[in-house]
C-alpha cells in the first residue's frame, strides 16, 4: 500500500458551482455541521478499510518561518499566500493505487456545503515519496 495526501485548499470549485465559493463563516450552522458529519463518516470509513493514517482541518491563520543565519531571529514576516493558495486541511490516506486515492479525493469533493449541495471543490492528491532511489554509480 502507498500513503497519500489529500489536500483541501481554499480554492473552492468550478465556477459554475458558487457553494463551493462560499466561504464557511458565510453557512448556516446546519450546513457546517452537516459538513463536519459528512467529513467524521468519512474518516470512520476510511478506519474501518485499513485506510486511514491521520488528518486534521486547518485553520487560514499562520506564519511562514525561515533559517536566517547562526544567531538570528527566524523571519516570520511574508511571504503572503493568497487566500486560493493556503489549505484548508488534509488526510492522509494508505491505498494500493493512484486510482483508489483519487476515488476517494472525488468522494471528498462532494462533501455538503450551503443547500446541502456537493462543494465539488478540488482536492490535490499527492503520493508521499517512499523510500530514496538507490544510486549505484
Amino acid at each position: 500500500m502507498a500513503k497519500y495526501l489529500l489536500l483541501k485548499h481554499y480554492r473552492g470549485g468550478p465556477k459554475q458551482m458558487p457553494n463551493a465559493e462560499a466561504p464557511m463563516e458565510q453557512w448556516t450552522p446546519q450546513e457546517v455541521t452537516d459538513h463536519i458529519a459528512f467529513m467524521d463518516r468519512m474518516e470512520e470509513d476510511l478506519r474501518e478499510r485499513g485506510e486511514w493514517v491521520s488528518g486534521a482541518a486547518l485553520l487560514p491563520e499562520g506564519a511562514f518561518v525561515r533559517y536566517d543565519g547562526e544567531g538570528r531571529p527566524p523571519v516570520t514576516d511574508g511571504p503572503f499566500a493568497e487566500t486560493k493558495d493556503l489549505i484548508a486541511g488534509w488526510m492522509m490516506i494508505d491505498v494500493d493505487t493512484l486510482e483508489q486515492a483519487q476515488e476517494k479525493a472525488a468522494y471528498l469533493s462532494s462533501a455538503p456545503g450551503p443547500g446541502g449541495l456537493p462543494l465539488q471543490e478540488w482536492i490535490e492528491v499527492r503520493p508521499l515519496y517512499g523510500n530514496p532511489p538507490i544510486v549505484t554509480e
